[in-house]
């Protein structure tokens, strides 16, 4: 696939292009996991998958929405991975994470992740793709491969319930 910049005709270059879209990438993917770390992790996962597979990509098809189900991909798997050893950790006892300063906004940002992390995994991606990322319910549908109507659906419910997590908090 090209591109046409004023006169002349630049190849597509996907390498390029997946590189814009880094930002994107990590954002969903700290949505996700939770952690900045985790995150990292998973996108350094998913780029690798991408670049590796570069030659599957069909050009004059959404590379943004390919790329979130590469990273949506990863992350399933990962979890699932994670679910096995949930036992294990459990078994081992609660972990203690510090907490930072109490201040307004990071207290509210924590809320938030925590309202997040209730839902399961299915709502949480699909308020992300369309409430955070921006995407189309038709892109996020593509993204999780399944019909507009059950995205429309799982955001409606994720952000009732996030909502109803929201308030439980403030009150």
């Amino acid at each position: 696939m090209d591109v046409r910049v004023g006169q002349q005709v630049e190849p597509f270059d996907p390498r390029a292009a997946l590189a814009g879209l880094l930002p994107e990438l990590r954002a969903f993917a700290r949505l996700l996991a939770g952690s900045r770390a985790e995150a990292d992790d998973l996108v350094q996962e998913a780029v690798l998958r991408m670049l590796g597979a570069l030659d599957g990509f069909r050009p004059g098809t959404s590379l943004r929405a390919w790329a979130f189900t590469v990273l949506r991909n990863a992350f399933y798997e990962s979890h699932r991975r994670r679910r096995r050893e949930a036992a294990r950790i459990a078994a081992s006892g609660p972990v203690e994470e510090g907490r930072p300063a109490p201040q307004e906004h990071q207290a509210g940002m924590r809320d938030l992740a925590r309202g997040l992390a209730s839902l399961t995994p299915s709502l949480r991606e699909a308020v992300i793709l369309v409430g955070a990322q921006g995407l189309s319910y038709e892109d996020a549908a593509q993204v999780c491969g399944v019909p507009v109507g059950t995205i429309k659906a799982r955001v409606s419910r994720g952000r009732r319930l996030l909502a109803a997590a929201l308030d439980r908090v403030t009150a």
